[in-house]
């Protein structure tokens, strides 16, 4: 399939193989206001831990949870400061600046209504827009898209949506006509062998077996990406890893931003990046999941750094299916769990801001005794930019783009234009 797009290469696209893009028309009503909005919504696949994010650091009982794994405003590492109560992972100086300068919004304690714990229903939930999993083979993205009144003169193109990937994702699906470009896909690398030595490591040497465990982490996200790292070999092999993955991020979200720039590009579309299922070894100030917030927050960095004075008209959000547990557990990880966080960046923001009805971490506090206690519908969240940013109709949003969410009354005053 041929793009015609003449502002990027078909390697760029392909480097981008996590990037999906609704091709339409920007919306009549914001084009009528003198605007040209642009909204991206970035789906972190695997669940994440949002208080390895923002942790609660003005909390007494955040350290209790987590002891010296709690992020904090002092030692080797410590937490950006937001607002006194909440600190940012310190992995992500771009999104710290971002906020100081008012283009970053955090919301906290937020989650779905979903409240069980699989990875592939919660994402089911998190893309078709629906209260429970298997109800729907359309996605909310793809809903959006056709409920709005397009501005006929702005893009020729119409109202496709354009997805690259080895398939088409469910956040996408729906009426409107989907093309799809496949880049090929590496064949995975062979890890029999270490998964028979890591067996023997985990009863014999654990410092050692949790070594090996972040490594096939790292390894299988680049797989998962179209990437095929070795195993084999030290610390050497574990470093053009880490680079593989950092480059597959903030290639994708580079060559993504590209396209929304673009005068014949899209002007609604989302991103999806893997690997946030951290049961073991988390390292949220030190380890994998801090390496992995830093490529997180190059990503982040390419974006406003591609679209250019596009950034001021632009609203992206980063979601998850769920969180993860308040308690490390014994692996040094943590486990499926539900309350987490969804950060807003973008220059049409009302940033520098926590969202939060914060529910406590006391034993008490929690959900189930385990888990941050979701206090915001994600629904409501994103109700909010798309009425506000986008001027999705109310009575869509409730009745079309996310069915039975009537009590999740969209937040208001996110965007500048609201």
């Amino acid at each position: 399939m041929s793009s015609n797009l003449g502002f990027t290469t078909r390697r760029a696209v392909l480097l981008g193989s996590g990037a999906l893009f609704a091709w339409g028309y920007a919306p009549k009503l914001a084009r009528a206001e003198g605007r040209d909005p642009r909204f991206l919504t970035i789906i972190l696949r695997g669940a994440l831990d949002g208080l390895a994010v923002v942790a609660p650091v003005g909390d007494p009982n955040w350290s209790k949870l987590r002891g010296d794994k709690a992020l904090t405003l002092e030692g080797a590492a410590p937490a950006l400061s937001l607002d006194g109560f909440f600190a940012l992972n310190p992995a992500m100086p771009n999104l710290h600046r971002l906020y100081r300068a008012g283009e970053a919004i955090v919301v906290h304690a937020a989650a779905t209504p979903y409240r069980e714990r699989s990875h592939f229903d919660g994402q089911d939930v998190l893309e078709s827009g629906f209260e429970r999993p298997g109800r729907a083979y359309s996605g909310w993205l793809n809903r959006v898209l056709a409920s709005l009144e397009p501005d006929t003169h702005s893009n020729p193109r119409g109202g496709n949506i354009f997805a690259v990937g080895p398939t088409t994702p469910l956040v996408v699906r729906g009426a409107a006509p989907v093309m799809l470009w496949t880049p090929a896909r590496l064949a995975p690398a062979p890890v029999d062998t270490v998964t028979r030595v890591l067996d023997l490591y985990r009863h014999t040497d654990l410092a050692l077996a949790r070594v090996l465990e972040e490594r096939i982490g790292l390894a299988a996200i680049a797989q998962e990406n179209g990437m095929e790292p070795k195993l084999s070999g030290g610390d050497q092999q574990r470093r053009p890893i880490q680079e593989l993955v950092r480059s597959y991020f903030a290639e994708a979200a580079a060559t993504t931003a590209k396209y929304l720039a673009s005068p014949e590009g899209p002007r609604i579309g989302a991103l999806a990046f893997n690997g946030w299922d951290t049961h073991i070894n988390e390292g949220a100030a030190q380890g994998t999941l801090a390496f992995l917030f830093a490529a997180l927050d190059g990503a982040i960095g390419a974006m406003k750094s591609n679209l250019g004075d596009d950034w001021r008209e632009t609203v992206i959000a980063l979601v998850t299916e769920f969180g993860r547990t308040a308690r490390i557990n014994g692996s040094e990880g943590t486990d499926h769990g539900t309350g987490t966080v969804a950060i807003l960046v973008g220059g049409a923001l009302k940033g520098g801001r926590v969202i939060a009805d914060w529910p406590g971490l006391k034993e008490t506090d929690l959900l189930e005794n385990r888990d941050l206690k979701p206090t915001t519908d994600l629904r409501a969240v994103l109700k909010g930019i798309l009425k506000e940013h986008l001027r999705v109709d109310e009575h869509a949003l409730e009745e079309t783009v996310f069915p039975g969410s009537e009590m999740a009354t969209p937040l208001s005053g996110i965007v500048t234009n609201a």
